[in-house]
């Protein structure tokens, strides 16, 4: 069997939804080329490039700043853009950053965000990172390897009333209460270490019925840690407004979100910022209180049965896309 770590970036990560990504943000370049300008696109979840490549491929004059946290994952990319070396920015940064970045590079706004959000095929399969329940590996959970509290931390050091907490909202998972106390009464003997060590306290709480509709009985408890470790939501939260903010009218921001909480931070700024400000029962609806974005996909798009086949990663995905069609009304 061959090692996926010696494998070509570019066979170990099947980018998601990749065409119709492009396709969304395609007009948003050309806009761009009509008023004279290069076209400038933010990859914020650069991972281990799949997006980028393609983008970089299809539109010889884009620029692309590529941004991610995983010093790893920079590296691997970095390695797979080579040939548009001076078409691109790569930067070590977390993706609500993205402002701060723009600036730093030396530009006004960019043209297309496109963010991929989630746990990369990258940390998935690289089994010492402990993202994956699947097999035995450090607790660590980290994206950004270099900084940050690891999921051992978490899981020996929370309160059982946070453990509850975390795991109930995160992880949205029945059974948090069971599992905070078991992983409280085992850390007490001795602390975790390892993904296995928690997964087999986990299948202990856990009725063997729930697996047949909710998958493995870890799954769960796993998302919330990950999304605690990294701070994920919180850090959504502040990143589609800095994308929104950061992009030229007729720009275009896509997002493909992999789990209900990650969807719903989404849909909220979107569906804000496609709605008018104008007071209830206002007469007249003033310029400034029109719309900024307009919707571009209805609802959720998903992948489609060939690409999950494909690439059974991107079943649980779902992408929404806007256009910026007027000015910030605090710019």
């Amino acid at each position: 069997m061959t090692d996926p770590h010696h494998k070509p970036t570019s066979e170990r990560h099947v980018p998601v939804l990749k065409d119709r990504c492009i396709n969304l943000l395609a007009p948003a370049f050309n806009d761009a080329r009509g008023r004279g300008e290069a076209p400038v696109v933010i990859d914020a979840t650069l991972g281990m490039g799949g997006h980028s490549e393609a983008m970089l491929q299809r539109f010889p004059d884009l620029h692309l700043i590529g941004i991610d946290r995983d010093e790893e994952a920079l590296a691997l990319a970095g390695e797979r853009l080579k040939p548009f070396a001076e078409r691109i920015d790569l930067v070590h940064a977390v993706y609500d950053q993205i402002q701060d970045v723009v600036e730093d590079l030396g530009f006004s706004q960019v043209h297309g965000v496109l963010m991929d959000l989630g746990v990369s095929s990258l940390q998935l399969d690289e089994r010492e990172r402990g993202f994956a329940y699947s097999f035995d590996a450090p607790l660590d959970m980290r994206m950004d390897t270099s900084r940050g509290q690891t999921a051992a931390d978490v899981v020996n050091n929370y309160s059982e009333e946070d453990l509850v907490r975390i795991i109930r909202k995160w992880g949205e998972e029945k059974f948090a209460g069971r599992i905070a106390n078991r992983i409280v009464s085992a850390r007490a003997e001795k602390p975790f270490t390892t993904t296995g060590e928690l997964v087999e306290q986990i299948r202990g709480v856990v009725p063997a019925g729930a697996a047949k509709s909710g998958g493995h009985p870890a799954k769960r408890t796993f998302q919330a840690l990950r999304i605690e470790v990294n701070e994920e939501l919180d850090v959504l939260e502040r990143a589609i407004p800095a994308a929104l903010g950061a992009i030229a009218v007729t720009g275009r921001v896509v997002v493909m979100s992999y789990h209900s909480l990650e969807d719903k931070i989404v849909k909220g700024f979107f569906q804000a910022g496609s709605k008018s400000s104008a007071p209830l029962g206002f007469p007249v609806e003033l310029e400034e209180h029109k719309a900024e974005l307009k919707t571009l996909t209805k609802g959720t798009e998903v992948p489609t049965a060939a690409e999950i086949a494909e690439n059974p990663r991107a079943a649980s995905a779902r992408l929404r896309a806007v256009e910026r069609i007027r000015a910030r009304r605090d710019a």
